[in-house]
């Protein structure tokens, strides 16, 4: 029995410590990557325009700011999307909130919009309108802007290992982001992405998913034939780049 019961407390702690390693994100590749081909336009145009059904779209323009101007409003949000001004982010607007207060002083800005189309409308009396992303007016304090880039974003359909990572930051921009973690035997576990914004998961080179940080589930599910013994790679893209540089490992799946 005491022979039994030596065996038995090693393996459990080495499941624990796979269970709960944290994965260092110590590498970054820029978003330019996976650039599209670039339109330019007066006015924002919807994915559709841009022969997208889904996924992820830069819509850029250059603004001057003065000491009043500080309200950004949209008509419309399809369905969300992430603010930066000079790759410095200042929050979120959705179909629900399309207004944000920008925490700047007066002068000149790239204003930098990321948005991502959730999904679409099957059912309701807007049905017919199936527009995503970015439409109709956007102003500062009423104020009209005008001239857009707009870039459509590969990032779903990206290779990650044909990205080129570097231990260097990306200035606070979206970008994706790279770490390790060992494992003695592949098993089912779990990725928690609690503390990370929005975006999308790869282990080894196989996609997973996306995450939310609006959503209930606060973890991706590994499965364990997609995992091999030794070293495993991990990368993700998140819209929001808050400075997080950690991801864990976890047992179970996670909610918050």
């Amino acid at each position: 029995m005491r022979k039994t019961y030596l065996f038995v407390i090693p393996l459990f702690f080495l499941t624990g410590v796979l269970h709960s390693q944290e994965i260092q994100m110590s590498r970054s590749a820029s978003l330019e990557q996976v650039y599209g081909d670039v339109t330019e336009s007066e006015n924002l145009l919807p994915f559709n325009d841009l022969n997208m059904e889904f996924g992820y779209v830069l819509y850029q323009a250059e603004i001057k700011v003065k000491p009043e101007e500080t309200l950004l409003e949209l008509e419309n949000v399809r369905d969300y999307a992430v603010v930066y001004l000079n790759d410095k982010l200042q929050g979120t607007v959705t179909d629900d909130h399309k207004k944000l207060t920008l925490n700047i002083s007066p002068g000149t800005y790239t204003l930098k919009l990321y948005a991502e189309n959730i999904g679409r409308i099957t059912y309701g009396p807007e049905i017919l309108d199936n527009s995503r992303g970015l439409f109709g007016s956007i102003n500062i304090n009423g104020a009209e802007i005008e001239n857009w880039t707009i870039i459509p974003l590969g990032i779903k359909s990206c290779d990650v290992n044909s990205l080129q990572f570097s231990s260097q930051n990306t200035n606070g921009a979206p970008s994706f982001h790279k770490g390790y973690f060992d494992i003695t035997e592949p098993e089912e576990t779990y990725l928690n992405i609690s503390g990370w914004g929005m975006g999308e998961v790869w282990i080894n080179g196989a996609y997973l998913g996306s995450y939310w940080e609006e959503e209930k589930q606060q973890s991706i599910q590994i499965p364990a034939n997609i995992l091999v013994k030794g070293k495993n790679e991990v990368v993700i893209f998140d819209l929001k780049n808050n400075k997080q540089e950690l991801l864990r490992l976890s047992g179970k799946p996670l909610f918050k």
